[in-house]
């Protein structure tokens, strides 16, 4: 969407449109893709409050949470590289179609198995797994479908969106998840049919989206295009230096998320409807931090804005840490999404405005790996958490995030003079 304004400078008067904050829905392409990726990500995580939940009713221990993020992480770092091939050999909306169609499938599965009481804890993990795949799919090819349905210089702004949208979902679905859970005549298995029948109402609008252009046929193997993208990352300016920083970042912040049970059940006492209120503010925090990123003019100055959103993430990682109070927590979980959020949409775009088209699903998919590590890191986290008191592992965790923001920091200070993009519109 755009407002119109005169050019005093012109002497005709020519009308010049003005981008605003939502430019990027003027497409209808782009409609289509933001509200199915809102729908995937609200059954996502509503049923990610419900997974943990169980998980850790049919075990009781933090490392039975962190064994469902620790399947969740391989068979996602074994799927990622195929994920990315698939975005940038195939079509993205055939991926897209099948990618949803298997969460749609595993959450369906495991809600009946909690509602005809039958659930185990390897259903989970399995469940973890079919979901990880298909994440490994879907992630790719919808950040990298943004670019073919948006002009280049709506893409940062279509970013941001897209991760509002998402982080909007986190507000509203697992506080209402947490609700559910909590009522008799719903339950855990209820929450799990209606991610289900959220995903298959997002088949509807990914069913109407466009078909990528064709690419001419591809004679390397899978594991030689992946070779080829690692090159190109590593000889294009600045790229590498994205992707590594946006993995660690990833792996080592982002398993706060496997803890909120435990914070809510041990150190709040909250229950499961704290639970959802914990993630909500979360998401709330990241939603109000799109809403500002999102406004014409800012992100004009991306590098400086990764190495201080990602410090800003550790800080807040600390701080939530040493919470004592529930109140406290809530403060510092808004800080985690807003500086989340604010990190994670400035290095998608900025890969996506430095790298060329026949690259994007394959990038992405080496950012996403990120994801796979978090998933790997959680299952160690939640051994030493049970160690050393989580107190101590969070704060650990912010910690090196920090470190991690610093070296950023260092050497894109030593490398400025090289020919990188510094406004990515």
């Amino acid at each position: 969407m755009t407002s119109t304004t005169v050019d005093p400078a012109s002497p005709t008067g020519d009308v010049t449109p003005v981008p605003t904050s939502w430019a990027a829905m003027a497409s209808p392409s782009y409609r289509h893709l933001f509200f199915s990726a809102a729908i995937v990500i609200f059954g996502v995580m509503g049923q990610a409050v419900a997974r943990g939940w169980l998980a850790r009713d049919l075990t009781g221990t933090n490392a039975g949470l962190g064994g469902v993020m620790l399947v969740f992480g391989a068979a996602m770092l074994l799927a990622t590289p195929w994920g990315g091939v698939a975005a940038d050999r195939l079509s993205k909306r055939a991926v897209l179609l099948a990618a949803v169609s298997a969460l749609m499938l595993s959450s369906l599965a495991v809600g009946f198995a909690v509602v005809f009481d039958a659930i185990a804890y390897w259903m989970l993990l399995v469940a973890s797994a079919v979901q990880a795949a298909a994440f490994a799919f879907y992630l790719p090819a919808r950040i990298a479908l943004i670019s073919e349905v948006v002009e280049p210089e709506l893409i940062r702004n279509a970013v941001v969106l897209s991760q509002m949208a998402q982080e909007a979902m986190r507000v509203v679905a697992p506080a209402l998840a947490g609700v559910l859970i909590g009522a008799a005549w719903f339950g855990v298995g209820g929450v799990f049919l209606l991610a289900g029948g959220a995903s298959a109402l997002a088949l509807v609008f990914v069913a109407a989206l466009p078909a990528s252009p064709p690419r001419a046929p591809v004679t390397r193997s899978p594991v030689a295009e992946m070779v080829d993208a690692v090159r190109y990352l590593r000889r294009t300016p600045g790229l590498g230096l994205i992707a590594l920083t946006t993995i660690g970042v990833v792996v080592v912040g982002f398993p706060y998320l496997t803890f909120l049970p435990a914070l809510a059940d041990d150190r709040f006492d909250v229950g499961a409807l704290g639970y959802g209120v914990m993630s909500g503010v979360a998401g709330l925090g990241a939603v109000l931090a799109g809403v500002v990123n999102a406004r014409p003019g800012t992100g004009t100055r991306p590098w400086l804005t990764i190495g201080w959103s990602a410090g800003a993430f550790g800080i807040a990682t600390i701080a939530l840490g040493f919470a004592d109070a529930f109140p406290l927590a809530l403060v510092a979980l808004a800080a985690i999404g807003a500086a989340g959020l604010v990190f994670q949409t400035t290095t998608q775009s900025l890969m996506l405005k430095l790298s060329d088209l026949e690259y994007h699903g394959r990038l992405q998919s080496m950012v996403v790996l990120g994801f796979s590590g978090f998933g790997l890191a959680a299952l160690p986290l939640g051994l030493l958490a049970d160690a050393v008191t989580l107190r101590v592992t969070l704060i650990g965790m912010g910690t090196v995030v920090i470190a991690i923001a610093g070296a950023f920091a260092v050497i894109r200070a030593r490398h400025r003079h090289r020919p990188v993009a510094h406004d990515i519109g």
